[in-house]
């Protein structure tokens, strides 16, 4: 199927300058945010979705599953999709995807139709968030400009999991589950209606839709994300946990050799060849297990030791975004001058070093004395990564691959996300039953006749022996996620290289051509002379 090819002209596909700039980058944030955090929003709600719909403890956490599924393994087909039709129109189409799918699950009454409304959001998301990563791009011009919008985006994409556990507390409290749906139809219609108004369509590059590549990708990374979610429920020597991830392998090996042989991939795997770019990818893989570890793992923690409520409890993420938004602000204004490596390098240093400070909790700790220290520790370190990643990801690439190099930056960060949380779920799991074993012993020998017959009949150890089996997973999941930091600090250090075209694009002085081929126009600077191409396409031949 080919797509129709819109007329280019002289600048289709340049960043211009305007006061509609700030308002542009606004609408792009907030579908990013509105994206993001609903991956946590439902979480606080889950107690109440179960009750009103019926749903098993089971089956419960494919509230969150769903999601999940659909947003991970459509990413890739979403980015090449603005690619090819137009990025404003995809967004458009996204978000009202979107908002339709959350209309639906604010009115579900049963549990089927709830996780077919959160599969349904999957998509809309999957659409929608890597083809606004690259209306940054087609938007904001190379060099400070671009780089403060990437800021933005940036501290959205890795603060939005806090303000959603916060949202979700508010929400639950003050008005009802359903909210956590119906929030996001009144701010996605106002997206759709400011997008055409603040943000240019980009040109249509003419292509070929690489089907039989996005079947194999999709299903793959389907299958990939299924399969880490199915071994954090019922092990890794499951029968399913085990199909899956055999399938996947099938499925991602035929993808790759589809790829090779394609005139125009779903994904140019020749973005793969480049150090930097490669490097970005598996930072963001092992960050993302980080930072979803974290505040699952955290949630836990002040609601079943420290006794929070939800909006306490939501409240209590706060600093997290706050620090996170500080040190993406920090590192877009730096990057001109230092380069991205300093901040990548620094920044995962302080996520593990916050992470291992977190190791610490026992069942004595506050909030202000264990908690709010190291998270803000984690959260301004994760500032300073993620604008430099993102910014890294997309760099030097050709306009009609940008769509595809932030499809992949999204995939990355979905994929990480759930492979991390399902590996420190399972260490999680470990040390407590390791622990539990060491309890029982303590309280068998100090239990009166009649708690003993209460701990048969329930299973349960009363506190405080139940609370130190919780922190001793949770401590353990900590330091696994403390390793995944620390091995980005690793790729960071001896991966990434800055070279000095980096250097020029940040402080916006190298002049690029908007265009994919040699006399397609003016530079982005404004003048009349050819400018030189140095943006990376495929290999010729």
């Amino acid at each position: 199927m080919t797509a129709d090819h819109a007329t280019s002209s002289e600048s289709a596909d340049s960043p211009r300058r305007g006061r509609g700039n700030g308002i542009a980058l606004l609408v792009i944030a907030s579908c990013q945010l509105m994206v993001v955090l609903d991956i946590t929003i439902v979480n606080i709600a889950l107690p109440h979705i179960q009750t009103a719909l019926g749903f098993s403890t089971e089956n419960l956490s494919w509230v969150v599953n769903a999601y999940t599924l659909t947003f991970g393994g459509l990413l890739l087909l979403g980015g090449r999709s603005g690619d090819i039709l137009g990025r404003r129109r995809v967004f458009m189409f996204g978000v009202l995807l979107f908002v339709f799918a959350s209309l639906l699950g604010g009115l579900a009454q049963e549990s089927w139709q709830l996780l077919a409304a959160r599969s349904l959001q999957g998509v809309g998301g999957a659409i929608a968030s890597p083809t606004a990563l690259s209306l940054i791009t087609t938007t904001f011009r190379e060099g400070p400009e671009r780089n403060r919008a990437f800021g933005v985006f940036a501290a959205v994409s890795a603060g939005g999991s806090a303000i959603g556990l916060l949202a979700g507390g508010v929400l639950v409290e003050w008005l009802d589950w359903r909210w956590v749906f119906f929030v996001n139809v009144p701010i996605g219609l106002l997206i759709v209606l400011a997008t055409p108004r603040f943000i240019r369509e980009s040109e249509r590059h003419p292509g070929r839709f690489d089907l039989l590549g996005a079947l194999t990708s999709t299903l793959g990374m389907v299958l990939l994300v299924y399969g880490f979610i199915r071994a954090s429920e019922e092990g890794w020597s499951d029968s399913l946990t085990l199909g899956a991830f055999g399938a996947a392998v099938v499925f991602l090996l035929a993808f790759v050799a589809v790829e090779r042989r394609s005139r125009q991939p779903i994904t140019p795997l020749w973005m793969f060849r480049d150090r930097n770019r490669s490097g970005v990818y598996a930072m963001m893989l092992s960050l993302s297990a980080a930072i979803f570890g974290m505040f699952f793992f955290l949630t836990l923690f002040v609601q079943n030791i420290l006794g929070f409520s939800p909006l306490k409890a939501g409240f209590a993420f706060l600093p997290v975004s706050v620090i996170i938004a500080i040190g993406a602000g920090v590192a877009s204004n730096l990057l001109p001058r230092f380069g991205p490596k300093p901040f990548m390098a620094v920044g995962a240093i302080l996520a593990a070093a916050g992470l291992g400070w977190l190791t610490l909790t026992d069942v004595h700790s506050t909030y202000l004395g264990s908690i709010l220290g190291p998270t803000i520790v984690f959260g301004f370190g994760m500032g300073l990564q993620f604008v430099s990643l993102t910014l890294m990801a997309v760099s030097g690439v050709r306009q009609r691959d940008a769509g595809a190099a932030s499809g992949i930056l999204n995939a990355t960060q979905q994929v990480g996300g759930s492979l991390g949380l399902s590996v420190l779920v399972t260490v999680f799991g470990t040390a407590s039953r390791n622990e539990t074993t060491v309890q029982v012993r303590k309280f068998l020998a100090t239990a009166t006749p009649q708690q003993r017959l209460e701990f048969r009949r329930t299973g349960q150890l009363p506190p405080p022996f139940g609370e130190q089996v919780l922190t001793s997973g949770i401590s353990s999941a900590f330091v696994a996620a403390a390793v995944f930091a620390v091995f980005a600090a690793l790729v960071a250090l001896v991966v990434i290289q800055v070279r000095p075209s980096d250097l020029e694009r940040l402080q916006g002085g190298a002049a690029l051509v908007p265009a994919d081929g040699p006399g397609a126009g003016e530079g982005v600077g404004g003048g009349s002379a050819p400018a030189r191409d140095t943006r990376e396409g495929p290999p010729p031949g």
